[in-house]
């Protein structure tokens, strides 16, 4: 069986945690391929609400096995936490959640380094969620990183120690004052540690293999959004890892022959944390009212996300470098109540009008082109079909399929797993 794919086409945060939910019941594996607890899940059912960072968004589902991948990086501290919020749901993670040998740890260290060089930059800080993810993907791709199949080996807290003492060495190069208590991170770190080691560490891409051979469902589920990925996000304003199709091969030993759908899931608006260029980005009352009515906080982080209308341009070339053949469109309810609606179907650049995404789309660089519609007043979070959808509202869907050249084939109309609409 082919492995179909869940991405985020925007800057992270569309939506991807509840719809791999809904999407769940359709597969026998759910396997998260690239970031770490940088991320921020958010599922919502029977009046709960559930934010994940590192576990697979399928792990509510007892026949589904979950799967961290190759690809990913993991703190224990964060991921004990995450499996205790799990425990009040009697969820039996021991069975259902496998860990690959070859993901990469999050060390203490990793962290402090973080902070130490988000500090160093000062105004040019990039928005880093400090929670060592680029420094752990830098000692991955300099060959020195700590692997989750390490702590089967007899050495393992040599090894440790070895790389957190060079930590420790380039925090002090660092000109900044960084305050911590290793010992005491140190304790909590192993104590972790432990609980991870209670799982099940597998040889994932083998795993996967013989899944695949068997005729086993699986969903690839992304993290962050593509344009934040390293080689073709907004850098430097850009996560560490590949958050586009090509992470998933690479992320879990996928063949890309092996690749069947690839689902791409965008906000019906566009939002951004942190720093980073942001064209279609409102400063006034219209982007403070998206913010508010669509509850614009990272999940992770807790800050308040930037808001700005639709960027087709940006949105075309994510479905361009990704190879989606069907969109999810979310949040569609949070434009009711807008007299008028905008969606930037081109930019001005250095003059010239062009319709593809350049190298460079800082603002003094980049004015967008803007097409406006007629907005919405009825309230779609109650709406269960497509049926009841207002015409303005399906014009809007039908303009975005003919610009995009893909069909939108979900709609999601509210947090929660029932508030989505298959067509």
């Amino acid at each position: 069986m082919a492995v179909d794919l869940l991405l985020g086409l925007q800057w992270g945060d569309e939506g991807k945690g509840k719809i791999v939910d809904v999407f769940t019941e359709k597969y026998n594996i759910i396997a998260r391929f690239q970031g770490g607890p940088n991320a921020g899940h958010t599922l919502e059912f029977d009046g709960q609400k559930h934010v994940l960072h590192t576990i697979p968004s399928g792990i509510f589902h007892k026949d589904t096995i979950n799967l961290v991948g190759n690809g990913v990086v993991i703190d224990p501290v964060i991921f004990k936490k995450e499996l205790k919020n799990l425990d009040k749901y009697n969820i039996d993670y021991k069975s259902n959640l496998l860990i690959s040998r070859k993901a990469h740890l999050i060390l203490p260290t990793h962290r402090l380094l973080d902070a130490a060089s988000e500090a160093s930059k000062g105004k040019a800080k990039i928005g880093s969620t400090l929670k060592g993810i680029g420094p752990t993907y830098m000692d991955k791709t300099g060959r020195n990183g700590l692997r989750v199949g390490d702590l089967e080996l007899e050495d393992w807290k040599d090894r440790y120690r070895t790389l957190a003492d060079k930590h420790e060495g380039m925090i002090a190069y660092y000109d900044v004052q960084i305050q911590y208590d290793l010992a005491e991170l140190e304790l909590e770190f192993f104590e972790a540690v432990k609980t991870l080691k209670e799982l099940t560490f597998i040889d994932s891409e083998e795993y996967l293999y013989r899944a695949q051979a068997e005729g086993k469902t699986i969903l690839a589920e992304g993290a962050q959004g593509s344009l934040l990925d390293i080689d073709f996000g907004t850098y430097p304003f850009v996560t560490s890892s590949t958050t586009t199709a090509a992470g998933a091969c690479t992320g879990l030993g996928v063949a890309p022959n092996q690749i069947g759908k690839a689902y791409g899931i965008f906000k019906a608006y566009a939002t951004r944390v942190g720093s980073g260029p942001f064209p279609t980005e409102l400063f006034d009352e219209v982007g403070e009212k998206m913010g508010r009515v669509g509850n614009e906080f990272g999940a992770t982080t807790g800050r308040p996300r930037r808001c700005g209308w639709l960027d087709l341009v940006a949105l075309r070339y994510a479905v361009q470098i990704n190879g989606i053949t069907e969109l999810i469109m979310m949040k569609g309810d949070v434009l009711s109540g807008f007299e008028t609606l905008k969606v930037a179907t081109g930019y001005n650049y250095k003059g010239e009008e062009i319709k593809h995404l350049p190298y460079n789309i800082e603002p003094e660089n980049v004015t967008p082109v803007y097409t406006e519609f007629k907005g919405w007043k009825e309230d779609l979070t109650k709406m269960t079909e497509a049926s009841e959808l207002p015409s303005e509202f399906m014009d809007y869907v039908k303009f975005l399929e003919d610009e995009l050249k893909t069909p939108i084939s979900v709609i999601s109309v509210g947090p929660d797993r029932k508030q989505t609409i298959q067509r």
